[in-house]
């Protein structure tokens, strides 16, 4: 999700987006992007979702460097009608869903320092391409995408930013699918970091709960830490159907007449596949 506010910064265009520059772009950075390509590429096949890695091979996401968005538009244009663009970091809301709503994914053009290996603040071209452009060329969740920048353009106009937001958080970047083969991670903040991959799948700690969107939305996250809970999703056609389904404008009146979840609660009416111990967020004093 995108939180800036203002007016695009200088070199912007109005709907700021920047070129990638992809010329600029050091061999010590293709070679940072290598590596994390790697040493994920070697971790998930028994973790990701089968639409995700499908997409690494269709994208060709597997050869060397960051890709150059241009060549990777026109392979994802072919695919679903995709196309990623650059933008210098975080950008405002109603920016962020004109993008998602006219098929455009936004992506940072910058690469972590090698001293971030495992952890930083605000999504690099890693996160953005390795991390979230794969499943935009699976057609139903490249329809999924687009209805949700469709929807954060009506919630903009309801003050409801905060509670599509969640959805957001807890599907495109922390969801976990039930797949023929298991639980599959697939969500763009899992796939992208080593840690978290084995810990949404494997850790004692955290909830796994049934998808449910009103439960959902009441649910506050963290920004800063592994997740306390996950939700699952039963298939993308199901979260699609449920997205186009739903009347959003009363599920959010709804929702603003109910107190929050905490983020490591679990409720009576849940379908649980796991109930966490918090284990790890005790032990790091973040429990709640």
């Amino acid at each position: 999700m995108s939180y800036a506010h203002g007016t695009p910064p200088e070199g912007a265009a109005a709907d700021w987006t920047i070129p990638q520059r992809w010329e600029r772009y050091s061999a010590a950075e293709h070679a940072l992007w290598d590596r994390l390509f790697d040493r994920q590429a070697k971790l998930l096949p028994a973790r990701a979702a089968p639409e995700f890695l499908a997409g690494l091979d269709v994208l060709r996401l597997g050869d060397s460097g960051i890709p150059n968005f241009d060549a990777l538009s026109e392979r994802l244009m072919n695919a679903t009608g995709w196309q990623v663009v650059a933008v210098p970091g975080l950008i405002p809301d109603d920016v962020f869903f004109e993008h998602l709503a006219n098929r455009r994914f936004v992506a940072g053009n910058f690469i972590r320092t090698p001293e971030q290996l495992d952890y930083l603040q605000e999504p690099d071209v890693f996160h953005d391409v390795f991390g979230h452009v794969p499943l935009l060329a699976n057609p139903v969740f490249a329809d999924y995408m687009q209805a949700y920048g469709q929807g954060g353009q009506r919630a903009n106009g309801l003050g409801a930013i905060q509670r599509l937001a969640r959805l957001y958080w807890y599907t495109v970047e922390f969801g976990l699918i039930q797949s023929a083969e298991g639980l599959r991670i697939y969500g763009a903040g899992i796939v992208s970091s080593h840690g978290e991959s084995i810990f949404a799948l494997d850790d004692p700690s955290p909830n796994r709960v049934g998808f449910d969107l009103l439960r959902l939305m009441r649910t506050r996250y963290r920004i800063d830490d592994y997740q306390q809970s996950y939700f699952v999703i039963d298939s993308f056609e199901d979260l699609l159907r449920q997205t186009l389904e739903t009347d959003f404008a009363p599920l959010y009146e709804q929702v603003a007449q109910l107190t929050d979840i905490a983020p490591a609660d679990v409720l009576p009416e849940d379908r649980i596949y796991t109930r966490g111990t918090q284990a790890y967020a005790l032990a790091k004093g973040v429990a709640g």
